[in-house]
């Protein structure tokens, strides 16, 4: 008999590939597929020094779209860049003399910096204050992702709002369907990066996390 309406209304979310990568030197092929993917406006799950991170290219606003719906987020949430270097930093962030110094100090790390964003920064990913968050993970694999790229991936945290992100790459996957691709580099952290706002007279920790917040506490 054929299959009822009802049944084919249920059919199972589609699932991502499971891709598994080297942490410590991933391969150029995988690399090269995962950013097929991001080229193609998907979103996938990728390892970073603290959590897994759900990211899209800069480029491609459907794909900025589809991340905010897999993750279920408000568009007044903040989107970090995840960028290669504090070249590619400056072209999406205002950095004077005391931020550059801040940020060569602790990027590559577990920091995501809050800093006024350059007109470069497309508006579906600016906030109202023109503000935007940066980071740099110390993670082989989300730098080899960026540089293949060539431009920043726009990510977020692979957690619902309020809950801990999961450690195993497979509970990603079937956290957030609609993903095209998980790069599997074993289990991730569980503490998110540091997130400190640098765009006032004096630094402020809005979120703390895997990185130390004491530097930039009064």
């Amino acid at each position: 008999c054929s299959r009822s309406s009802t049944e084919t209304a249920r059919a199972p979310p589609r699932h991502a590939m499971l891709l598994e990568i080297n942490p410590n030197s991933p391969e150029t092929r995988k690399i090269r597929r995962a950013v097929d993917a991001l080229e193609a406006g998907e979103v996938i799950a990728y390892p970073t020094d603290t959590v897994y991170g759900l990211g899209c290219d800069l480029a491609n606003k459907k794909a900025v779209d589809r991340l905010y719906q897999i993750k279920g987020m408000e568009r007044s949430q903040m989107l970090a860049f995840v960028c290669r270097d504090l070249a590619e930093v400056a072209q999406y962030a205002v950095m004077h003399n005391a931020i550059f110094h801040t940020l060569k100090e602790f990027l590559p790390g577990p920091y995501c910096f809050i800093l006024q964003a350059t007109r470069d920064v497309p508006r579906i990913v600016q906030t109202q204050r023109k503000t935007v968050g940066v980071r740099i993970p110390d993670h082989p694999v989300a730098l080899a992702l960026v540089r293949e790229l060539g431009r920043p991936i726009i990510s977020s945290t692979a957690a619902r709002h309020g809950e801990l992100p999961p450690p195993d790459p497979r509970e990603v996957d079937v956290a957030f369907p609609g993903l095209a691709l998980v790069l599997d580099a074993g289990p991730g952290g569980t503490e998110p990066t540091t997130v400190v706002d640098l765009t006032g007279r004096m630094p402020k920790v809005i979120r703390a996390g895997a990185g130390d917040p004491a530097p930039f506490e009064a």
